[in-house]
């Protein structure tokens, strides 16, 4: 399975690779900034297309029943999308971002989970926030989304 991984990762890193040229030469960006932008970027998109397409196609606007728990319509997306996108995001940093990195897969897991858990709270909590002034579900998914990833960065350096 980690052969599979690590070569999924290096076919990415080379379509990611492709397109570095303008972002090193003009950006002045080394080739690892630019990979975790590019590996944040594409699951940001992912995620909001997952959000939409679940919102809008597979709930309908409904609130979610689990019988013994009901999540509202704008959470209930979010809920589903985020185990997704957090797997997709740890695999993509870890097999394209960070593969040199002397750490252990779980502690980069743990570290991975924990910034997650904050963003995911914070996301969460303003897109009942954004909802609840009446905003649409969807961009207000996105508006949490930039804010969690300034958060992030800047709580990162």
């Amino acid at each position: 399975m980690r052969s599979i991984l690590v070569s999924t990762g290096n076919f990415i890193s080379s379509i990611f690779d492709f397109f570095y040229p303008p972002f090193g030469k003009y950006l002045k960006m080394n080739i690892r900034l630019y990979r975790y932008a590019m590996s944040g970027s594409v699951n940001v998109v992912f995620g909001w297309v997952l959000f939409y397409t679940i919102y809008n196609f597979v709930l309908a606007h409904r609130t979610l029943d689990l019988g013994f728990i009901m999540i509202s319509s704008h959470q209930a997306p979010f809920v589903i999308t985020s185990p997704i996108t957090f797997l997709t995001g740890f695999l993509l940093q870890k097999y394209v971002t960070f593969t040199e990195s002397d750490l252990r897969g779980k502690v980069q897991f743990v570290r991975y989970l924990l910034v997650f858990g904050v963003n995911a709270c914070i996301n969460s909590l303003g897109i009942e926030i954004l909802v609840n002034y009446g905003f649409y579900p969807t961009p207000s998914n996105m508006i949490m989304t930039i804010i969690c990833i300034i958060f992030s960065y800047i709580s990162q350096h």
